[in-house]
């Protein structure tokens, strides 16, 4: 491979972990990028059958992760309306909510997992929000 294009993987890999789409990534995903590219390279020289399952099974991934990350997203009103914090709530005032609801919905307190994770998802959201710098509209 040239080393224009290791250099502009580089650079993308640069710029996803700067901006964090990279947060999402997991070991699996690593897994999967690799073998996309080792199909890649089998699929480039003359071993096409091989490379191409391999590619094949590395977007299946890809798309299943997709799926698996955007059922987990919630809107930011949402969001704000589950930990009762306002639409200019503060970085504070927002892990305040978390802290004091997680506390009662947690299940080591009694409380259900599903709950409990929607309670992290919500706050991921509007943290994610805040970090973008969008306008918080309802």
């Amino acid at each position: 491979m040239p080393p224009i294009f290791f250099l502009l993987a580089v650079a993308g890999l640069g710029w996803a972990w700067w901006t964090g789409r990279l947060k999402g990534f997991t070991y699996e995903d690593g897994v999967a990028a690799a073998l996309f590219l080792l199909g890649l390279r089998l699929f480039t020289t003359g071993k096409p059958l091989p490379g191409a399952v391999l590619m094949a099974g590395s977007l299946f991934w890809a798309a299943y992760r997709r799926k698996q990350l955007s059922t987990s997203s919630m809107s930011p009103a949402d969001a704000r309306k589950l930990l009762g914090v306002s639409e200019g709530a503060s970085l504070s005032d927002i892990r305040d909510a978390h802290r004091r609801l997680i506390s009662r919905v947690h299940p080591d307190t009694g409380g259900s997992a599903e709950l409990a994770n929607r309670v992290n998802v919500a706050r991921d959201t509007l943290l994610a929000e805040m970090n973008r710098g969008t306008p918080r509209a309802s």
